[in-house]
């Protein structure tokens, strides 16, 4: 059974950082892409980063040299890196793999 755990979200002022982690288990996380989305109030759920097995990732523009993915195979976590933070980058956070997701975690971005 797929498992995924999000954490570190929380409360940031604009320009700080956050480092959120899923951990995942139940099946062979070195061997897949994992994915980080987002879902802001009122808006569809969005892609914002993707990391595959060969560790080649992907942004969304509106991330690009602010957000960091990255993944540690011997923990079955993925991580990502939130630099420059945005009040747009207000939302809530889910770590996917394939059609699974985990719970989601808050990010909120205000002074």
């Amino acid at each position: 059974q797929v498992r995924l755990v999000e954490s570190g979200g929380g409360l940031v002022q604009p320009g700080g950082s956050l480092r959120l982690s899923c951990a995942a288990s139940g099946f062979i996380f070195s061997m897949y892409a994992m994915a980080w989305h987002r879902q802001a109030p009122g808006k569809q759920r969005e892609l914002v980063a993707l990391i595959d097995s060969g560790r080649n990732t992907n942004y969304v523009d509106s991330v690009k040299g602010r957000f960091t993915i990255s993944r540690d195979n011997a923990k079955s976590t993925v991580y990502l890196q939130m630099n420059s933070l945005k009040p747009e980058d207000t939302a809530v956070y889910y770590c996917n793999h394939a059609n699974c997701w985990g719970q989601g975690t808050q990010v909120t971005v205000s002074s």
